[in-house]
């Protein structure tokens, strides 16, 4: 068997492995869950500024994303936040909370190799190379606006 057969048969034992899945519902609950996340995070930000009447409504952002970062976080840690990943795909990645998520996950899978070698090391394994391409795209874009 050449390597053709081989990459055709192997192509096709994928194809029948992967799991279907059924577009309409998928997309459907990818935009409503991540809705229902966002509608969350007006709220907290609608909530905190009635309390708060006096307080800078960026301020009010700031502490609406801590909230969501420590919701996501928290119920990464308890296990239900990969269960709502797992139903809505991209809406539970796509708001801050996917982010928070993606952080804390790798944390809580290798906290038992320590807190140098598995928190700390492992933390931003996910995350990290989302992080350095921001920053440095951020810097491309900036040096662009100054130039031009």
């Amino acid at each position: 068997m050449n390597d053709i057969e081989k990459n055709k048969k192997y192509n096709a034992y994928v194809e029948a492995k992967i799991p279907k899945t059924k577009a309409f519902p998928s997309l459907f609950n990818s935009f409503w869950v991540g809705g229902v996340i966002c509608l969350i995070g007006q709220g907290i930000n609608d909530s905190l500024l009635a309390i708060f009447p006096n307080m800078a409504e960026q301020t009010a952002w700031g502490y609406t994303l801590i909230a969501l970062i420590f919701i996501a976080s928290f119920l990464t840690g308890i296990g239900v936040y990969d269960r709502i990943g797992r139903f809505a795909g991209g809406g539970s990645i796509v708001p801050i909370t996917g982010f928070s998520n993606s952080i804390t996950s790798p944390a809580v899978d290798f906290r038992n190799e320590g807190i140098i070698y598995g928190l700390c090391v492992k933390m931003f394994s996910i995350a990290g190379p989302v992080i350095v391409i921001g920053v440095l795209s951020s810097i491309v874009v900036g040096l662009i606006y100054l130039i031009f």
